[in-house]
């Protein structure tokens, strides 16, 4: 390890000395975010390595007016909501999932085949799936829906809410105030689409892309080549998990994601409208499609006042530069996302690096 960190050093000297700054690399996703804490890297690497945190976790980037429409669902009779658990903090304009319990029509689900056995047992309501999540996870929504079509399933309803990777590393890089060298891809999405998806970018914004694991030396050895690269000024996509992740990704997932679902365009928060960035139902499974079927009224709201997840997922603050921050959003009392998902940057600081030294 210590031969690692050592190379990863020298790389990061000479990246540092080629631009003649801070070296700003962002980590995409949020489980990243989590390893880097919990095996305290933040604390190996130089001040002149500054690593920020993207919007790689689905509940985090999930825009109010999407929160909303859920608790709006959620108080009506004829509904259930099936949601993975950690949307069930998420604060909204109307208070949380968390808070309507009781009411007893919120399931929370391991896995999306969970949403078709509760439809069965209640063939008298209409189970509203919160359907969340990058690549990783779509491909299993996509199974349930061709499934309920195929057993004829009438009562399951997608409220989709997945996005796609690559549209929302676009708009960071087309932002004029971003500070971003590079990336560190996500190692769970690369598996499904591959590690030539990051292509475009490189070609496009001339920016290294490099995917990793989430083990701690993959990390650094992904951080070693991105500085590497810096230094000799040749940007490229690379892979240290190559056990897991090829050139074309998982082109099963790939394909049933395209059969049930299109690209369209969708809200992030801290980031807007992002064009075919979201997925949603195909015409032909419009039967299941949340959005036309049971009416929802979607409207894109700002964040509450006095939070600042937006410009966390953005890379443009660390947590504790909100004001918020450990005062009234802790992991017990969280006022935005990042502090309620188990994967968000708010919660990754406050729980392993409230009391390290924040670089800037």
């Amino acid at each position: 390890m210590l031969e690692r960190i050592n190379r990863a050093y020298t790389q990061i000297a000479r990246a540092t000395k080629t631009l003649g700054r801070k070296i700003n690399i962002m980590e995409v996703c949020g489980t990243h975010t989590v390893s880097i804490f919990r095996a305290g890297l933040r604390d190996s690497f130089p001040d002149s390595l500054k690593l920020l945190s993207g919007p790689g976790c689905p509940v985090c980037i999930s825009d109010h007016g999407y929160i909303d429409a859920i608790i709006s669902l959620s108080d009506r009779s004829d509904c259930i909501i099936a949601t993975y658990g950690d949307m069930i903090r998420v604060p909204g304009r109307k208070g949380s999932l968390e808070q309507r319990t009781k009411q007893g029509n919120i399931k929370i689900v391991l896995s999306a085949e969970d949403v078709l056995k509760i439809a069965k047992q209640h063939p008298d309501k209409k189970i509203v799936f919160v359907a969340v999540g990058f690549e990783t996870t779509a491909p299993a929504t996509a199974v349930i829906v061709r499934e309920a079509k195929q057993q004829n399933i009438k009562n399951v309803f997608v409220f989709s809410n997945h996005k796609t990777v690559i549209p929302a590393i676009n708009a960071l890089l087309s932002e004029v105030n971003n500070n971003i060298d590079a990336f560190l891809c996500p190692g769970h999405v690369s598996v499904i689409i591959g590690s030539n998806a990051y292509l475009p970018i490189v070609e496009k914004f001339k920016k290294p892309c490099v995917v990793a694991g989430f083990e701690p030396m993959q990390i650094i050895d992904a951080i070693s080549e991105i500085c590497k690269q810096l230094a000799d000024n040749t940007p490229a996509v690379a892979s240290v998990y190559p056990a897991a992740v090829n050139e074309q990704g998982n082109k099963t997932a790939q394909k049933i994601v395209s059969e049930v679902f299109d690209e369209g365009d969708g809200y992030w928060r801290g980031l807007g409208l992002i064009a075919q960035s979201t997925l949603k139902l195909k015409n032909e499974f419009s039967e299941y499609d949340a959005e036309k079927q049971l009416n929802i009224e979607f409207i894109p709201e700002e964040d509450l006042t006095g939070c600042r997840c937006g410009e966390v997922l953005c890379g443009l603050i660390d947590p504790p530069q909100c004001a918020m921050f450990g005062n009234e959003c802790t992991s017990d009392t969280p006022v935005g996302p990042c502090m309620v998902s188990s994967e968000g940057a708010c919660s990754a600081w406050f729980k392993y690096g409230r009391r390290r030294r924040r670089r800037q």
